[in-house]
């Protein structure tokens, strides 16, 4: 009974104060709608694939010993991708306005376990630029690993091509706005019992009861509203007399 009562007060309060829980409610999802639909960029990724190749050769032994090899250099070739060596060379070529530290930022590079694919991931709010950038990087780095590590046995997959209809990968505003309504929900809803918490003073009979611990017996009714009308049916009369 007594949770009955409690989840009737709490209805009861979010009723009162429903209109400061909408509001809430309202301005955080607006921002945050306005914040990633007017001032976040656009973020596209494009993808290319480069295959550690494992040497032919005619010795079983051999070959296991060299996929191997290519296995543990992986790693090492992840490294190098974002290395100025690598990376100093596409800006040359592809005549960008950027230093390696800020290129390697918009570059991700990762592969599977036990796998010779390597992936390059390259993010920019320009989509043909971000698949120019990764197929530019693949190429350089094919260009360069023989001289860097006296190896040949890198081969582009496959390279980044642009799609007719690119889509960002960044902001996702769906999901951002569903996040920030939940949270101007609960916040709405916080800020509500907070407001009764700090509020102290007393409204009706309910409170009395509750603060005097004494029954309420009978309330007297407000006659406010009776004078009024008694003050406006004299004031007529006299007028008709």
């Amino acid at each position: 009974m007594k949770e009955k009562n409690s989840l009737q007060e709490i209805m009861k309060v979010i009723k009162k104060r429903l209109f400061l829980i909408i509001s809430v409610f309202a301005v955080i999802t607006g921002i945050t709608a306005g914040v990633n639909y007017f001032f976040l960029p656009e973020i596209y990724q494009a993808q290319t694939q480069i295959l550690v190749n494992q040497k032919n050769t005619d010795e079983p032994a051999l070959s296991w010993a060299e996929s191997e090899a290519d296995l543990q250099l992986i790693d090492t070739y992840n490294v190098i991708i974002k290395s100025p060596a690598i990376l100093n060379k596409v800006i040359e070529e592809l005549k960008l306005n950027l230093t390696s530290a800020a290129l390697s930022e918009q570059i991700t590079v990762s592969n599977e376990e036990n796998s010779k694919v390597v992936n390059i991931f390259v993010e920019d709010p320009n989509a043909k630029k971000a698949a120019k950038l990764a197929n530019k990087v693949a190429d350089v780095f094919k260009e360069e690993i023989p001289t860097l590590m006296s190896v040949d046995n890198i081969n582009i997959l496959s390279s980044a091509n642009l799609s007719d209809d690119p889509k960002p990968v960044k902001p996702n505003k769906s999901l951002n706005i569903a996040i920030s309504a939940m949270i101007g929900l609960l916040l709405g809803i916080g800020l509500v019992f907070l407001i009764e918490v700090i509020d102290t003073t007393i409204k009706d009979e309910n409170d009395i009861e509750a603060i005097s611990k004494i029954p309420i017996i009978g309330v007297i009714s407000s006659f406010e509203a009776e004078k009024i009308q008694a003050s406006e049916k004299l004031t007529r009369r006299n007028k008709s007399v």
